[in-house]
């Protein structure tokens, strides 16, 4: 299946008012992170956006600094996933525990990059535009056209980039995958 990049989202949906945002119930973590990823996936052009505006700002003062913390991230990231992958252990601890499983990535990064004396790069320009994209994901309550997009891509009938990153995370919905592989071999 090719990889469809999610349209941009107008200004008004993507910040409507205070009454489209409100605190999560920290009590019901699933629901909570069932909203994250739901607006992780539904803006996630919207955050790439966002994330690009920040991290050319930050690159545009320190270059070097920015192509090297962002090369760490993405390396240590895949080390990350590759070995959640071919080992069980890891693969029961990330999904289990996704949040420490990212929080372990940051806390790598960040002490190989403090290595190299470019730790304030990594802060603004690689942490704070996950920061942000956390917390308006946290905030902003899902819509109709949310809930929609994101029963498409988690049935398997999109594939965008963040559903990819999200997989690889393992932070979709088990019934979703199941759906999709129940499609992918009715295609066959």
């Amino acid at each position: 299946m090719d990889v469809q990049v999610a349209p941009l989202r107008p200004w008004e949906d993507f910040f409507p008012g205070s009454d489209r945002f409100a605190v999560p119930d920290f009590k019901d973590i699933s629901k909570w992170n069932n909203r994250v990823v739901s607006n992780l996936v539904y803006y996630q052009t919207n955050y790439l956006a966002m994330a690009a505006a920040v991290i050319c700002l930050v690159g545009f003062f320190n270059p070097f600094g920015m192509l090297l913390g962002g090369t760490i991230v993405v390396l240590i990231f895949l080390g990350f996933v590759w070995t959640s992958h071919n080992k069980d252990f890891f693969r029961k601890f990330k999904k289990q525990y996704p949040t420490v499983f990212i929080l372990a990535i940051m806390l790598s990064s960040y002490f190989i990059i403090s290595l190299f004396g470019d730790v304030m790069v990594f802060v603004f320009g690689i942490t704070f535009p996950m920061l942000l994209m956390f917390i308006h994901a946290s905030l902003r309550l899902r819509n109709l056209k949310n809930k929609v997009e994101n029963k498409m891509e988690g049935i398997g009938l999109k594939k965008t980039p963040m559903s990819i990153v999200l997989e690889a995370l393992e932070q979709q919905d088990e019934n979703f995958a199941k759906i999709s592989d129940f499609i992918s071999k009715a295609k066959e």
